[in-house]
């Protein structure tokens, strides 16, 4: 993953002119004028030329191969323009963090990745050109966004506060609908479009996601370890056993206390498993406990 990372990072340092700039502005656009053109038409026969059709394709209608991005994916006024309200807002952060080269070249990969699987599974499964579109490479740059910004907020419905990673829980949880439902359905190769737009987000964005995992497993790795002390609950432990008593330090090996010294330091020791306080005499000389 690293690899393909860093040869899509030298292409783009290479080819600093390469894109399209403010491309979901475009895509935003079309969808628009799409949409009220097609509540214009009465026959249905305007989308119909824009949809994804592999037959019709190989017969010299090469244009379907970039306008199926261009057809909304619902008739709703009010779900069309939430999202692409927030497919604009995503589209142009990515552009602004990544660089018009890289941002356009991971939406024309996703565009390229679901030509080549609509292509074989039209021509093998004979599957109906309504099942291509572009939601799910759009829905992919949520995951996206996630990776780059966990912790970064939007307003769902203009006026609820919502980090970006839960909002990518439930474009997961849409995917695995998606590949769910197809399955049960006995949709087999409609099935696995879902996972399309996600092999385009493993592409790009796989190293990032190695190094969250390798970070969670170190720290996970780091906690399992017995000679690192869980200082909340050696506190708790501590603050039991002096409860009641005159002294709130005492010296594990020679007893002396900060209440009968109060000028002796007192430290505790990393290495021994539990909280143990010795003095500052027998901090660096003592056997450490092991229970």
């Amino acid at each position: 993953m690293k690899k393909i990372s860093t040869a899509i990072n030298r292409f783009c340092a290479r080819h600093p002119r390469f894109g399209i700039p403010n491309l979901m502005l475009f895509i935003v656009i079309g969808n628009i004028i799409v949409y009220l053109f097609s509540m214009m038409d009465r026959t249905g026969y305007f989308i119909y030329y824009l949809l994804f059709n592999p037959q019709l394709i190989l017969q010299g209608q090469v244009w379907r191969l970039i306008t199926f991005i261009f057809v909304p994916e619902s008739n709703s006024l009010i779900f069309l323009a939430i999202s692409l309200y927030f497919y604009y807002f995503i589209g142009s952060t990515l552009e602004r963090q990544w660089g018009t080269p890289k941002f356009t070249l991971y939406y024309l990969c996703g565009i390229l990745c679901t030509v080549i699987y609509g292509m074989i599974i039209g021509l093998i499964g004979k599957v109906g050109y309504f099942a291509i579109g572009a939601s799910y490479i759009n829905l992919s740059m949520f995951f996206v966004f996630a990776t780059l910004f966990p912790e970064s907020r939007v307003l769902l419905f203009f006026f609820i506060p919502v980090k970006i990673k839960w909002l990518a829980f439930i474009d997961a949880a849409f995917f695995a609908f998606g590949i769910i439902s197809n399955l049960l359905a006995g949709q087999l190769l409609l099935a696995f479009i879902p996972l399309v737009a996600v092999l385009n987000y493993f592409i790009f964005c796989g190293d990032i996601l190695l190094d969250y995992i390798e970070r969670f497993r170190s720290r996970a790795s780091y906690r399992r370890n017995p000679n690192v002390v869980n200082f909340k609950k050696a506190a708790r432990q501590a603050k039991a056993e002096t409860e009641g008593k005159p002294y709130t330090r005492k010296c594990a090996v020679c007893g002396r206390t900060d209440t009968e010294y109060p000028d002796l330091e007192f430290r505790y020791c990393s290495r021994c498993e539990g909280y143990h306080c010795f003095c500052e005499d027998h901090i660096n000389n003592h056997i450490h406990f092991t229970e």
